[in-house]
């Protein structure tokens, strides 16, 4: 929810980048159709520090297959932009019991797995989040 697939669908990736700058009123709804502009009601003109995003933070599964190709581009975009505005990231990677059944029979295998070894290294490389910043968690239900 949020980064769907394609350009057109979603949340903007620029919209996204103005909420890290501070410039999205609190309550604003992200209109898919339309991206926000200066001319918008929600469009917040003179952030303070309190407006500003202080840390950028990634959720994903383990379990999916993978991550489509316009997604993981909008997502570049966006941890691009908290780069350049020294905005910390982290991710973290959800649902490691289903995706792996060596952790679902014992959570303590979390750092055994080959195979969620390779999906933490394969989703580093391609977002450029240095691996000691994902962090696997167990849903709980």
């Amino acid at each position: 929810m949020g980064l769907e697939e394609g350009e057109d669908r979603g949340v903007h990736a620029d919209d996204i980048k103005l909420a890290l700058e501070g410039h999205v009123m609190e309550g604003y709804t992200f209109n898919p159709a339309s991206p926000l502009t200066k001319s918008n009601i929600g469009y917040n003109r003179t952030p303070s520090a309190d407006d500003r995003v202080h840390v950028l933070v990634c959720v994903v599964s383990a379990n999916a297959p993978e991550i489509n190709p316009s997604v993981l581009k909008k997502m570049k975009s966006i941890r691009e932009t908290a780069t350049d505005l020294r905005i910390p990231q982290i991710a973290i990677m959800t649902h490691i019991d289903d995706a792996c059944g060596e952790i679902q029979k014992d959570l303590q295998n979390v750092y055994k797995s080959k195979y969620l070894r390779k999906k933490m290294k394969d989703f580093s490389a391609d977002m450029g989040i240095p691996l000691n910043c994902i962090f696997p968690v167990k849903n709980y239900s």
